[in-house]
């Protein structure tokens, strides 16, 4: 038996979640024993039946439709974005789910692959904050009846204690979201490189490794935002004020980051002035990271971007400029708050706290942050800071 099937049979049979495999008219192929556990079934109760039989009957119109524009137009993604979905076990009781679908053509024909997971316990847990927000708000409105400056004193640690818990639950729904898209990615590949079993295929299993790397480095990058923004609540950033030659450190910064490049982009790196500035070098690190890495994103193919750092005058200035979607003027209004993200980038991967990181970031050191841009024209970052000769 082949390596790769040994890995796609521990991966199916010992999933902590449920997959299944159907065939273009949705009957079920496969289905692993952790799915039949779920739905309480038995593995021929449920091979060559319609997949609608786990979906309850009032959906089920509804999801032979979808079925049929996802084989038309078949590619991996989330099911029902913006929906609650609900599965329908053998005894009759439903529960709610995610289901995350891939794609997969054989000689056979094509098949479709979903991932189903059980939120049963995040559904309860949601609910339970709701109430509890809404008990809060009810014991916040009882007092201010009976008293005047003690209730507005309590007002005042109630709104922080309401925003900080705003904050945890903004983070748990949007690490739900974010890490739903690359960890489908992960497995979706996993299951489709078994697939590929002759060594003439090897390009498209190098494609899929490609695909599970970028995946994971995805998640990485918003677990840091995520850390990067409790540390700049809590005021636990460190600022760690440095002498160094700022143009070796950003050439070094532009090498890192050229592997995350688009095809045929160059990035264009040049500096003029004094090369030893008093800052803190990690902090302006991440700054120009996320500008690059914002200009790559938002920027097409064979895109030049420019990065320019000057010194002069007693002051240090570094602008990002690229020619890519551009940000409306409205937009530019809100680009530093927190999980903000503009009308025009929904299909593009982010978590909306860089940018905020950046800001504050720039104020830790007695600097700010401008943005010129236009739609469809490009855009233009530039941080400028104070700094003291390093001579």
């Amino acid at each position: 038996m082949r390596n790769d099937n040994i890995g796609f049979d521990v991966l199916f049979q010992y999933a902590t979640l449920g997959i299944i495999v159907t065939d273009a008219e949705g009957k079920i192929i496969l289905a692993n024993p952790f799915l039949l556990r779920q739905f309480g079934y038995i593995e021929d109760e449920l091979t060559g039946e319609p997949v609608e039989k786990l979906i309850p009957g009032r959906f089920g119109h509804r999801h032979k439709h979808h079925r049929d524009g996802f084989n038309q137009h078949p590619h991996s993604r989330p099911m029902g974005i913006g929906l609650d979905l609900f599965a329908l076990r053998k005894d009759g009781s439903e529960f709610p789910v995610e289901i995350s679908l891939g794609a997969y053509k054989t000689e056979s024909g094509q098949f479709v692959v979903a991932f189903v997971s059980d939120i049963s316990l995040r559904k309860a847990s949601e609910n339970a904050l709701k109430e509890l927000n809404a008990a809060l708000e009810k014991k916040v409105e009882e007092r201010t009846a009976s008293l005047s400056e003690a209730v507005a004193q309590l007002n005042i640690q109630m709104q922080k204690e309401k925003e900080l818990n705003e904050l945890k639950s903004r983070f748990v729904s949007m690490a739900s979201h974010e890490f739903r898209t690359p960890l489908s990615t992960v497995l979706s590949s996993a299951f489709l490189i078994s697939k590929y079993e002759q060594s003439t295929e090897q390009p498209q299993r190098e494609k899929h490794i490609q695909r599970i790397v970028s995946a994971v480095n995805m998640m990485t990058d918003i677990l840091n935002d995520f850390l990067s923004v409790g540390k700049i609540e809590e005021g636990k950033i460190p600022v760690r004020m440095l002498v160094f030659d700022v143009e070796s450190h950003i050439s070094s910064i532009v090498q890192e980051m050229i592997m995350l490049r688009k095809k045929q982009q160059q990035i264009d790196y040049k500096h003029t002035g004094d090369k030893n500035i008093l800052l803190d070098p990690s902090l302006l690190k991440h700054i120009v990271q996320n500008l690059l890495s914002n200009a790559i994103k938002f920027s097409p193919e064979h895109d030049t971007i420019t990065i320019r750092t000057v010194v002069t005058d007693g002051q240090f200035v570094c602008s990002v400029k690229d020619n890519g979607i551009g940000i409306s003027k409205e937009d530019q209004q809100h680009l530093f708050e927190r999980f903000f993200r503009g009308n025009n980038v929904s299909d593009i991967q982010g978590t909306g706290l860089g940018l905020h990181i950046v800001s504050k970031y720039a104020e830790l050191m007695n600097g700010g942050i401008h943005c010129h841009s236009e739609e469809n024209k490009g855009t233009e970052f530039t941080v400028t800071f104070k700094t003291e000769s390093a001579i």
